[in-house]
């Protein structure tokens, strides 16, 4: 869904502009001193040739330079020499001072851009992120911004600068000779339309470029966090074919882009030839019949030289563009996509909550029109612990998500302590919630921070009084470098069982009121079971818990157990009541004392 408002790529790139317009004017100020600078460059050769050596008088423009002219003409010719430095030299300074301002300007600008991207990607719901590719994502926000930036920090500046210099010197060529002027004015239609029609297609072929860099960038991602399997499975080599078959489609449309941007350099070369040819022969036919003056004729050619300079470097410069755009439509794509789940404009806090949870006729689908719920409907009390069963695909993990407002339901309402979740901040919300997973994620940080996850602000004392909590202490004191320890990406480098205490730790520093509980015991051995039970119930004393699980004894001390089937609630009640009054509850509690792992979440 596109914002109606002005887009949000635009109004991130004027709200920069309006910030720095300062440093914009003393950095156009100084494009045009080093305009100036080359605009002055060939005008010492000039009056060493026509008014040094030839003798010729001065023209009315340059009538202040008399006083200079008229004396020795070998103090002309090292004043002549003296200002070509002089030029220089004030031109590098304009030079080092504009790309200086502007570089810093197009860096900063670009970061910021990264920033919103990066942060507005969080913000997007997660219906998108299950459906967009990382890798994608990754290169939107690494690549396409990194575009951007080469564009923002070098490729304007030197487009103002050439427009300028073109500009003033068909102004000065203008003013010498009328006519040469008008030979090298008619090749600009030609040229204008050779690079107008390449940038199209370059761009054209970017973006094209652009979607296989992201496909290629997610199999990459999706490979390199796979590869215990791919080796396990002796699949390097497959993986290496799958890669070539993706990596093949973008190096044509690189070597595409590659040709399109030699064709713009060859076919401005060509014509900036012609061009400079004919005003040449005609310039010279002019200074044979003293229409003109050789000085005139060398300043004309210095012009041209640099007019058509510029020229082929706004070919150039057109397929930098065409990348840019590229660039910029792949961001505004993500940045112009709202958020599926706002809040209120009136929403309110979540704050010190009981944990009372009802879900009155809850109904979801994933937009594919399967139901996962069908009126459900189930209250919790404050401190109670229920427990989800049911085979997977149930619905167990939908209804957690819908409490954590990851989704909304299409039917029906959820209420936490008498107002419906909808009032409440999301982030305030969900700060009330704790949650310990069966894959426990884990950042490639510290143990420290990993821990303080769950409350940034925590202090040492406190992370440490936590994973006593978790039972974790003893192990982490048992690393190299303890709470300072780097784990790997994924917690890689820590046990399953030291993982899940990890995790709970991190539920457990965040006091939450309500916990989610998703399979915290799947996959852990006898001795890590043991120390993870004795954690989970420090950490659900006082609590409302929510246990999506199969584990047997924490359906036994659960205060309720619903079984989910079909997207519908098909039994309720204490497990000891059920098991001698429900075929089906017992049916599954059966298979779950034969085999635990089948009885799984979706």
């Amino acid at each position: 869904m596109h914002n109606p408002k002005p887009k949000r790529f635009r109004q991130i790139f004027w709200t920069h502009l309006r910030q720095v317009k300062g440093r914009l004017i003393v950095a156009a100020l100084c494009t045009l001193g080093v305009t100036a600078a080359e605009l002055l460059k060939p005008w010492p050769l000039k009056l060493i040739l026509d008014h040094c050596i030839l003798d010729k008088p001065l023209p009315h423009f340059l009538s202040f330079l008399a006083g200079i002219v008229e004396g020795s003409k070998v103090t002309l010719v090292v004043e002549a020499s003296c200002a070509i430095v002089l030029i220089a030299l004030c031109g590098g300074l304009f030079s080092y001072s504009q790309i200086f301002i502007t570089s810093s300007i197009g860096y900063k600008m670009v970061y910021a851009l990264r920033r919103e991207l990066f942060a507005h990607l969080q913000r997007l719901s997660l219906s998108f992120h299950n459906h967009a590719r990382s890798g994608d994502l990754m290169t939107r926000i690494a690549g396409d911004t990194n575009t951007l930036k080469d564009v923002f920090a070098e490729s304007i500046l030197k487009f103002a600068s050439q427009a300028l210099e073109i500009l003033g010197m068909f102004a000065i060529m203008f003013a010498l000779n009328w006519k040469v002027s008008l030979i090298s004015l008619a090749t600009m239609p030609f040229l204008c339309f050779s690079l107008f029609h390449l940038y199209r297609k370059t761009k054209a072929s970017v973006k094209k470029q652009k979607r296989q860099e992201g496909k290629v960038a997610s199999r990459m991602t999706e490979v390199l966090s796979a590869i215990p399997l791919v080796q396990a499975f002796a699949r390097e080599k497959y993986e290496e074919e799958k890669f070539d078959a993706v990596t093949a489609e973008t190096l044509q449309e690189s070597i595409r882009i590659a040709r399109l941007e030699a064709a713009a350099t060859r076919s401005s070369q060509i014509i900036t030839a012609l061009g400079t040819a004919a005003a040449v022969l005609f310039g010279a036919l002019q200074v044979l019949h003293d229409k003109m003056l050789p000085g005139e004729l060398v300043l004309v050619v210095a012009y041209l030289n640099n007019l058509y300079k510029p020229l082929r470097g706004v070919a150039k410069l057109s397929t930098d563009f065409s990348k840019a755009m590229a660039s910029a439509d792949r961001i505004s794509e993500i940045l112009d996509l709202e958020p599926k789940i706002k809040d209120r404009p009136d929403a309110i806090e979540a704050d010190s909550l009981r944990g009372e949870i009802v879900f009155d006729n809850v109904s979801f689908d994933y937009g594919d029109g399967r139901g996962v719920l069908k009126d459900v409907s189930f209250t919790v009390s404050p401190g109670q612990r229920i427990a989800l069963v049911g085979v997977s695909g149930a619905g167990k993990s939908t209804l957690v998500s819908l409490l954590l407002r990851l989704y909304e339901p299409q039917g029906g309402a959820i209420f936490v302590d008498g107002i419906n979740i909808q009032r409440y901040r999301r982030e305030s919300l969900r700060r009330q919630i704790g949650i310990v997973l069966q894959d426990s994620i884990l950042f490639g940080a510290t143990i420290h921070e990993n821990i303080a996850y769950g409350k940034p602000d925590a202090g040492h004392d406190q992370i440490v009084s936590a994973a006593r909590a978790a039972n974790a202490d003893e192990f982490i004191r048992e690393l190299e470098n303890g709470y300072d320890s780097v784990i790997g990406e994924r917690g890689a480098t820590l046990s399953g069982g030291q993982q899940q205490r990890i995790a709970i730790a991190r539920a457990l520093i965040r006091n939450a009121p309500i916990l989610i509980l998703d399979e915290p015991m799947t996959g852990l051995d006898v001795a890590s079971e043991a120390k993870v039970r004795e954690a989970l119930d420090r950490l659900m004393a006082g609590k409302t818990c929510l246990m999506i699980t199969h584990d047997l004894q924490s359906v036994e001390d659960a205060d309720q157990v619903l079984v989910l089937e079909d997207g519908r609630i098909i039994e309720r009640g204490k497990h000891d009541e059920m098991v001698a009054r429900s075929g089906r509850y017992r049916e599954l509690y059966e298979l779950g004392v034969q085999q635990p792992p089948l009885n799984v979440s979706n």
